[in-house]
């Protein structure tokens, strides 16, 4: 009797059983090396989703000749491990990953190679050593700019005021795992206004609130705010959060 698929059939006298026919997967070795990357979506790169920047990525470390170590398994894949992407059509300065060497590097090689192997407007900013401990536990707040240049300074200092004012501010948006329903102000660590823009500082929480829900937050609080065309968001900084000075620390400093 012929095999098909992954397994042979084999006559055991009381019936067909089932026999693995394929032999183990290949194991690989740990990494050697963790680096620490800090990148850059920048002008019309911001329009990247996290899904076609990990596919540029990838191909940025095959050109760049980064020796990658990869995990076990029927489908190996490189060693990279994202934290806390940016949405799409958010730009951004400090957006951060991590990937596994199977050689150690200099990672200022590293930088330099894998930035000029990606397209214009994704940059690499840093690469350093990758300290102990989990990447996304160091992710605690982000800082970001909004800009709204068809507002004034009046309608923005007004809206940022009936906002901050406010104890809860439910919003509603479409995730993976469905409509949520969660609360804006409970994230908001300082929000201010400037002429054309707004300067935020986030919490990370569960779920995570993102700028735009700010904005949503603040069309519900104060009818005067309507952008007649849609605000810029940037991320400025990302790190870990001093709760007493709201000041932002990148991670691993």
């Amino acid at each position: 009797m012929g095999e098909r698929g992954a397994s042979a059939r084999r006559w055991l006298g009381s019936g067909f059983v089932a026999q693995p026919s394929r032999t183990q997967p290949e194991q690989h070795a740990p990494p050697v090396q963790w680096l620490r990357v800090r990148y850059a979506k920048r002008g019309r790169a911001r329009f990247t989703s996290h899904r076609d920047f990990g596919r540029a990525f990838e191909r940025a470390l095959r050109r760049a000749g980064v020796p990658m170590a990869y995990s076990s398994g029927f489908s190996p894949h490189p060693r990279i491990s994202y934290a806390n992407a940016a949405p799409t059509g958010a730009a951004s300065e400090a957006e951060y990953l991590e990937i596994g060497l199977a050689a150690a590097c200099d990672p200022d090689k590293v930088r330099d190679a894998v930035d000029q192997a990606l397209p214009p407007g994704l940059d690499i900013v840093e690469v350093v050593e990758a300290p102990a401990g989990a990447l996304a536990d160091e992710l605690t707040a982000s800082r970001w700019r909004v800009d709204v240049p068809s507002l004034s300074a009046a309608v923005l200092e007004s809206a940022v005021e009936a906002f901050l004012m406010t104890d809860a501010v439910p919003v509603r948006r479409m995730t993976k795992n469905g409509m949520r329903e969660f609360d804006a102000r409970a994230a908001v660590i300082t929000l201010d206004a400037e002429d054309g823009r707004l300067m935020m500082t986030l919490a990370h929480r569960i779920p995570l609130v993102r700028p735009d829900d700010v904005l949503a937050g603040l069309s519900q609080t104060s009818h005067a705010f309507t952008p007649s065309d849609p605000p810029i968001l940037t991320r400025l900084a990302q790190g870990r959060l001093n709760p007493e000075t709201g000041v932002i620390t990148a991670p691993g400093r």
